[in-house]
């Protein structure tokens, strides 16, 4: 049975059936060669999407989409630029602090990316910057949008592995951070290497102009980190305080959103949901089928019986999420992998924050490894550059985001991770 599983659920990704319905299809035939009912199917769906948690979801999506379409964005990136523009290179700095700044208002590394390489594409394109290169860039600081809380995926992975939303933040901002400064690091590199020029002198007037502007965009992590982790509101209240902030400061603050952007953003946010609450569901069900037949924990021997080395294991883990990362997009890398890998790591000793924190790193670098690379994609919609150059120019970054990962894995006490 395990066999027509995979073997379906394969062919139909092979032939270009979305996941979600590819997982939901192979699943149901697996079901009903093994002569379960198939009653269990609607029952596992409503299950699968059954949990308070996943209120934040379509919540932290909508906040994000509402300072995407504003000009959030840009007041970010020109208070970055302000504080860092003057380096040589500077804007490859501004690139990964403005992704991580907006990384803390979406929670989607595709959002981060096209609302920082919008509001960076012109600016780089005026000083010279190698097209590729800079949308390379720009896609790999998207990663950090699915690390630094709010996360869409962590909230997933606390919804599937049933562990503390607030604790998955909490853990997952280092991190999050750490891969932003290697970023930077990479890319001034880059910059003495290419000899990109620095920016306008530092002027301690600009930046609190910018700052100014910026203020509000500023304060919304600020607001949801600090009401979260502080336990004045719990993640899916902060994404309802995080959705109303954004309609005050988009409608009534900055004012450069009107009632028809509103409306137009909901559809789009809803949209988004639905995509993700389908692959939820549907993964719900193959979950319970792989538990029902005790897939996991027949895995967990396997791997135990090939080498007692945890360090070993725990690389040939990091393989299989990275090498998943570049076939399937996150959410279902991600909604696939935990029950399927979780037994093993626990039995390894390994806290499950330190796993959720592991497995997220390791499917947002898959945003930027072809053929699924989400991040790639935008990028390239967003600079105009060919895939393949940018495919090319984001190597130097890949390396990277792999030591942070790597680091995650095995130093997780440096990194304050568990």
């Amino acid at each position: 049975m395990t066999l027509l599983l995979f073997g379906v659920f394969f062919a139909l990704l092979i032939l270009g059936v979305p996941v979600a319905i590819a997982i939901g299809a192979s699943t149901t035939a697996a079901l009903w060669a093994d002569g379960l009912s198939l009653m269990v199917l609607p029952q596992r769906l409503f299950a699968g999407i059954d949990s308070f948690a996943l209120i934040a979801v379509p919540l932290f999506i909508l906040a994000g989409d509402i300072m995407a379409g504003g000009r959030v964005s840009e007041k970010l990136v020109a208070f970055a630029d302000a504080l860092f523009g003057f380096l040589k290179g500077g804007l490859s700095i501004v690139s990964v602090l403005a992704g991580m700044f907006f990384a803390a208002i979406s929670g989607s590394g595709a959002a981060t990316t096209a609302a920082i390489g919008s509001a960076l594409v012109p600016e780089l394109r005026r000083k010279g910057y190698e097209p590729a290169s800079a949308a390379s860039l720009i896609a790999a600081s998207g990663t950090i949008g699915v690390v630094i809380p709010p996360s869409v995926p962590l909230i997933i992975y606390a919804v599937i592995a049933q562990e503390s939303v607030t604790e998955l933040f909490v853990n997952g901002l280092l991190p999050g951070v750490v891969m932003g400064v290697g970023l930077m690091a990479v890319a001034i590199t880059e910059a003495y290497r290419r000899n990109y020029p620095r920016g306008s002198a530092f002027s301690p007037g600009n930046v609190l102009r910018t700052l100014k502007d910026a203020f509000w965009g500023l304060m919304t992590p600020v607001i949801i980190l600090g009401g979260i982790f502080s336990g004045v509101f719990t993640p899916s209240e902060a994404a309802v305080v995080a959705v109303n902030y954004a309609l005050l400061v988009s409608l009534f603050i900055d004012r450069d959103l009107g009632l028809r952007d509103i409306y137009r953003i909901m559809l789009r946010s809803v949209i988004t949901t639905a995509v993700i609450m389908f692959v939820i569901a549907t993964s719900a069900v193959l979950s319970w089928t792989l538990a029902n037949w005790s897939i996991p924990g027949t895995l967990a021997e396997a791997a135990l019986s090939l080498s007692t080395n945890p360090y070993v294991i725990m690389l040939l883990v990091v393989a299989v999420i990275l090498l998943t990362g570049v076939f399937i997009e996150t959410a279902s890398a991600l909604i696939i992998l935990t029950p399927v890998l979780l037994p093993l790591v626990t039995q390894l000793g390994i806290d499950p924050i330190h796993f959720g924190l592991i497995i997220v790193v390791g499917l947002a670098i898959g945003m930027i490894t072809p053929p699924v690379a989400i991040n790639l994609y935008v990028a390239s919609s967003v600079t105009e550059q060919p895939l393949e150059r940018i495919a090319r120019a984001v190597m130097p970054y890949l390396a990277c985001l792999i030591t942070v990962l790597l680091g995650v894995v095995y130093l997780p006490m440096l990194l304050g991770v568990g």
